[in-house]
């Protein structure tokens, strides 16, 4: 496999996760990064074998793994009225445009890092944007919708809680 046949089926959460060789705890190896893209490979109960895009696999728990859609919401549906994708546009610029004052005032040395946390605490955006389609992340409903310009529907929604810089047990070994 490839770089460019590498398609992901779950995405590392925002903490990282712990990595191990076996799925054995007292078999560690390095952590995986936040946000990583990942595509699950085997189960073994709250284990999960995981395989990168640079071909690296590894065991993390599995529960932790964030679930991506593979293709977007399948076209020949019969059409129905959907949600206006404008207010959502508005409220993910608007919460960027913050982190980019926030980060613009801490480079300049105006606010110190405690400031800057204070300031960015809570906020969540994320958006993919690659031509006519948009993957935007609606924080307020806690989903991820999908836009092609004239209508929104929901892609994914995120299993469990969110936040939190808790890490979790490992997962037991089998």
């Amino acid at each position: 496999m490839t770089i460019e046949d590498f398609r992901p089926t779950h995405i590392v959460p925002n903490d990282g996760l712990p990595a191990w060789q076996e799925p054995d705890v007292s078999r560690p190896t390095e952590p995986l990064d936040p946000l990583l893209p990942v595509r699950l490979l085997d189960r073994r109960g709250d284990w999960s074998r995981i395989l990168c895009a640079n071909g690296w696999s590894a065991w993390v728990d599995g529960r932790l793994l964030v679930p991506v859609p593979q293709d977007p919401p399948a076209a020949g549906l019969p059409l129905a009225r959907t949600a206006d994708l404008r207010p959502l546009l508005d409220r993910v610029a608007e919460a960027l445009a913050r982190y980019r004052t926030a980060v613009d005032e801490l480079a300049d040395d105006r606010i110190e890092g405690e400031t800057f946390r204070g300031r960015t605490r809570g906020l969540r955006v994320g958006a993919v944007v690659d031509g006519e389609s948009v993957w935007l992340f609606d924080a307020e409903h806690e989903r991820w919708v999908y836009g092609d310009g004239r209508s929104v529907t929901t892609y994914a929604v995120p299993g469990g809680s969110s936040g939190g810089s808790t890490a979790p047990d490992p997962p037991p070994a089998d």
